[in-house]
């Protein structure tokens, strides 16, 4: 209940300010497990990945947000689970994986912190995604977040990981390179119209 009136919230506020625009949402499977991987900027990133989609987006979120009284709370309640600084934990990763398993949606932003973007990704997507059995759904967001100037979100088709699931360190190298490649065509394609 609280998810759903945050991102009714979001919505008014991303189309109002932000002029949002979402992009292939048919693209995202109405059910099973997804992944949502997209490029990181803002810390808008996160609600606006989910805010267009009917379904719920988990997320990992840094453990000392979960201390903040009140905010604590709410993030918890709207599906953020908590992420140690300095790495995923074990017990972080088994319950991304198990809630990928429960048919459940996750969002994740390979690039890892705002300030790697363009860079190479991190392997935990690919990672998660090859463990879960999950689909990959490559996400491009688009603009600055200025008020009044357009943002768009692209939900590019599922992705096929399966050449990598060997799960090898190199095998999650290319299966994450394969899937930051298809984010920067996304953002490229669409940044031009």
């Amino acid at each position: 209940m609280l998810y759903r009136i945050g991102r009714a919230l979001f919505r008014f506020v991303f189309t109002l300010f932000f002029r949002m625009q979402a992009l292939g949402m048919e693209n995202v499977p109405t059910h099973g497990a997804v992944v949502l991987c997209g490029n990181h900027t803002s810390l808008l990133d996160p609600p606006l990945l989910g805010t267009p989609l009917k379904r719920m987006v988990h997320f990992m979120a840094k453990a000392e947000l979960f201390d903040i009284p009140v905010l604590g709370s709410i993030i918890s309640k709207v599906g953020a689970f908590p992420v140690k600084r300095g790495g995923v934990s074990r017990e972080s990763i088994r319950l991304a994986v198990q809630l990928l398993r429960d048919g459940n949606m996750l969002g994740v932003f390979p690039e890892g912190s705002r300030n790697n973007a363009g860079g190479m990704g991190k392997k935990g997507a690919a990672s998660l995604a090859l463990k879960s059995g999950a689909a990959v759904v490559p996400v491009a967001i688009i603009g600055n977040y200025s008020l009044f100037r357009r943002m768009t979100i692209v939900y590019g088709k599922p992705l096929d990981l399966s050449a990598y699931a060997g799960a090898s360190s190199e095998d999650l190298e290319q299966a994450t390179e394969a899937i930051m490649k298809e984010i920067r065509r996304l953002h490229t394609a669409y940044s031009k119209g």
